[in-house]
């Protein structure tokens, strides 16, 4: 028999979330385990939810009756600008592009990435100066989107990265607009934000479709990741991308290793600068190549500030979990990493900063999916995991970082987990060590899974 899962009624949903029901979700999903369980269902006037924090549960979704969802409204959405990439597309196409996709993450062509990501990162240092207060989420997004570039493009293309970079933020005002109950209207009125965004997604296609076509025209492989999609086909069947969707799969490679990249680094300096101890811990480790501790600092930023804050997935035909909570055809199930990496069951302490935590600890399965998980776990992890580590490791054997505001810093959950705000910063000088062989945070192949 299936189970009746328990949640709060309308009323009391629209009074926790409207006037932007997605801004609010995050409290509302803290609201929803505290009062009614690790599953949740509730509903707004326009679509039905489910909120799902059990990893049994989860692995359900992501795995074992995968094929009996969908991508969520929001990826949907994600469609006005990504197109139809990794991130927003549905099977068979899914599968065969991650098959074309896959091979611009070899373990060979991220050790060349890493060596663009380390000499951005000597470039960002040697330009800091020391005492003077900075944006750190601003600095952050300039750092990543030249990464980004350098890897994606294999030159640096300075004026269409900045306009790449201009419509995804964009999209991040509108998303949460978009996805409430006249969404559907937003998109079709002649508002100014509106316009602002298809003008910017013309002038970006215009770009990308421009840089596609010259370099079919000059035929010359850069080792980068849009030269490997234009040589690219299917390994099954032989089938070879059109124009239409390399510029997805760039546009999609370009947000998941720019935004996301951003956002996690300015979420750990952040943490660093509150937790001296584990700074001070930090340098040493980037000093000494010790790629372990750097490693359990970059796995326990991301337990607390996720950049992939939530996961949707519609239901395609009536499901029912592992649990035996029914779920009816058409409603959405989220999955929060937000919340769930904050389950004190499974991290004691969960607000604390502990990247100790980690030392002979591995949580349960799908306890802990700051990439996702299953199928459509996210191509990049590998590629992340080996920025973020590598470019602490730059900014830590020189510098620490202090804040310069005692303002808390808020999160802003649209696609990514941004800041609230500017998340202002100084840097000063480490003292002095003996230099010793400093190796990136990460070696090529490894990683971290659950």
């Amino acid at each position: 028999m299936n189970n009746t899962i328990p949640g709060p009624g309308r009323i009391e949903t629209l009074r926790r979330l409207m006037p932007v029901p997605f801004a609010k979700f995050p409290e509302f999903m803290r609201y929803l385990t505290q009062e009614h369980g690790q599953t949740a269902a509730f509903s707004l006037p326009w679509r039905s939810y489910v909120f799902v924090n059990e990893p049994a549960s989860i692995k359900d979704v992501f795995v074992t009756q995968q094929h009996l969802f969908s991508k969520s409204l929001g990826a949907r959405t994600l469609r006005l600008l990504l197109g139809d990439g990794l991130l927003t597309s549905e099977n068979p196409k899914h599968k065969q592009m991650r098959r074309i996709v896959q091979p611009a993450f070899h373990r060979e062509r991220i050790a060349r990435y890493m060596e663009i990501m380390a000499a951005c990162g000597d470039e960002f240092v040697g330009r800091l100066e020391p005492g003077k207060s900075f944006d750190a989420h601003a600095a952050m997004t300039q750092l990543t989107l030249r990464i980004a570039t350098l890897t994606l493009f294999g030159s640096d293309e300075s004026a269409a990265s900045q306009q790449v970079s201009r419509a995804l933020a964009i999209l991040m005002e509108e998303f949460p607009l978009v996805l409430g109950p006249f969404g559907a209207i937003r998109q079709r009125l002649p508002l100014p934000a509106t316009r602002r965004f298809y003008r910017a997604r013309r002038d970006l296609d215009a770009i990308v479709y421009g840089m596609i076509a010259r370099r079919r025209a000059d035929g010359i492989g850069r080792g980068d990741a849009l030269s490997m999609l234009l040589a690219a086909s299917d390994a099954e069947t032989g089938e070879r991308p059109d124009d239409e969707q390399i510029r997805d799969e760039v546009m999609t490679l370009f947000l998941a290793g720019h935004e996301t990249t951003a956002n996690a680094l300015t979420w750990t300096l952040y943490l660093l600068a509150q937790n001296p101890d584990v700074d001070a811990r930090l340098g040493e480790a980037a000093a000494d190549g010790d790629r372990d501790y750097v490693m359990r600092v970059a796995r326990e930023s991301m337990r607390l500030y996720p950049p992939a804050w939530i996961i949707g997935r519609e239901a395609k035909t009536d499901v029912t979990l592992v649990d035996g909570s029914f779920i009816a055809k058409g409603t959405t199930v989220f999955i929060s990493p937000l919340v769930l990496h904050r389950r004190a069951d499974t991290f004691p302490d969960p607000d604390r900063f502990d990247p100790d935590r980690w030392i002979g600890f591995e949580p349960p399965p799908f306890a802990y999916v700051p990439f996702g998980g299953g199928a459509r776990r996210c191509i990049g992890e590998e590629f992340a995991w080996g920025e973020l580590a590598l470019l602490l490791t730059v900014f830590a054997r020189t510098y620490r970082f202090e804040r310069t505001s005692s303002a808390p810093v808020g999160t802003s959950p649209l696609v990514t987990l941004r800041p609230d705000g500017p998340v202002a910063m100084r840097a000063l000088p480490r003292s002095r060590r003996s230099p010793s062989a400093i190796r990136p945070a990460i070696a090529v192949g490894d990683s971290i899974t659950n």
